[in-house]
């Protein structure tokens, strides 16, 4: 299914990668472990973390390989907090 990013170039994307992008976008951080593994959105103001049922290791991987996301610092050694590129 073909969606739209942000900056107007069609791409297509998983009913997941959207679903994370849209998160991201609204101000979500993406995070995972050391691996890539086990994403988890976290919430900017609360702190509520979500653990979105429909993505794994494979989505983070193909935001990244599309170049939507960057990796970043987490909050500690085995964590990756994920942004999207501008």
């Amino acid at each position: 299914m073909a969606k739209k990013k942000a900056g107007g170039v069609t791409a297509k994307l998983t009913d997941a990668e959207q679903d994370m992008l849209t998160h991201l976008q609204q101000g979500y951080q993406l995070e995972t472990d050391s691996l890539g593994a086990n994403p988890v959105l976290r919430a900017p103001k609360d702190d509520e973390v979500l653990r979105p049922a429909n993505a794994n290791a494979s989505t983070v991987k193909g935001l990244q390989k599309r170049g939507l996301i960057a990796p970043g610092k987490g909050r500690d050694l085995l964590t990756i907090a994920w942004h999207l590129k501008k």
